[in-house]
């Protein structure tokens, strides 16, 4: 704190002394005060061990969206803890605990339910915090503007790890979703657009550039075509060539140029197993960039120098 004062303005010294202990900033060569009453923001405890630490901390876990009360609830007992009470005393906490949950609201319940399958399918998908926890915000908003009536829980939160994934830039496709929620893509797609649209989310469309490192790691390519493969893409977007094509699609197909460039082949068949389109849609994208980026020649002579 002492350095934020440059200098003392009466003697223009710069032997500053910040005593904590008064909240104080003062010049040691004339003894002006230069400030007081200063907030000292440190804690006024010490700890030696975990359990000190614990027992003095005055405050809980972050408020998190991936609870149903955000984590500032509180709960009746856990059934481990009642048990070491005596047969009275746990039967009127066990009802208490039963009676607890019949009053909360629906939404509560819902949340409940909702919150612990979205964690399983991101933890199935190796999603980070940060989208789980903007999934979360975003089903919850569903859930309070009545969104989720009529649709299944399910496909409400596929929908709603999908608009996360797109808005964090983490390449996640349909199909990935579908199998990990059981839901099919076609209704994930149409939960997706119709939260996004009701609650007024503005999701870029997404960049095929995001894919190619998990594609090229999934099909074992080195970073050379990994990187090449990128090129190819910013090629055709200034073309305007990944106008009104899925961005998969696009990015496989760039991706298997690349691998053709670069003497590591591998067949259509390998690349859309991994990217989750079909052959055709690999043969026409790889087409379209062989005819627009004049690519063929090169190809030509990677085959010759074989």
């Amino acid at each position: 704190m002492a350095d934020m004062v440059k200098k003392c303005p009466e003697c223009g010294g710069i032997n500053l002394f910040w005593n904590r202990e008064k909240g104080e900033i003062i010049c040691r060569d004339c003894g002006l005060v230069i400030e007081d009453k200063m907030v000292d923001f440190t804690q006024e405890w010490r700890e030696f061990d975990s359990n000190e630490s614990e027992s003095r901390r005055r405050t809980g876990a972050p408020m998190t969206f991936t609870q149903y009360d955000q984590g500032l609830g509180t709960e009746v007992g856990q059934k481990s803890d009642l048990f070491k009470l005596d047969s009275g005393d746990r039967n009127k906490f066990f009802r208490l605990r039963k009676w607890q949950y019949r009053i909360s609201t629906a939404i509560e319940r819902n949340l409940k339910l909702a919150l612990a399958e979205l964690k399983r399918v991101s933890s199935f998908l190796k999603l980070p915090k940060s989208v789980e926890e903007e999934a979360a915000r975003i089903y919850t908003l569903a859930v309070q503007r009545g969104l989720v009536r009529g649709r299944s829980m399910e496909s409400v939160v596929a929908g709603a790890l999908y608009a996360a994934c797109r808005r964090h830039e983490v390449p996640r496709t349909l199909d990935e979703l579908s199998e990990a929620s059981g839901i099919e893509k076609k209704e994930i797609g149409r939960t997706y657009r119709f939260v996004t649209r009701e609650l007024g989310l503005t999701i870029l469309p997404s960049n095929p550039a995001d894919y190619i490192a998990r594609f090229a790691s999934a099909l074992k390519l080195s970073a050379e075509t990994q990187s090449n493969a990128i090129e190819i893409l910013e090629k055709a977007q200034k073309i305007e060539l990944t106008s009104g094509r899925g961005p998969t699609g696009i990015a496989s197909a760039a991706l298997y140029v690349s691998a053709l460039l670069h003497g590591e082949k591998r067949t259509q068949r390998e690349v859309a197993d991994v990217a989750g389109v079909t052959e055709v849609t690999i043969r026409n994208r790889y087409k379209e960039l062989l005819e627009e980026l004049k690519l063929e020649k090169e190809i030509k002579k990677t085959k010759k120098r074989k």
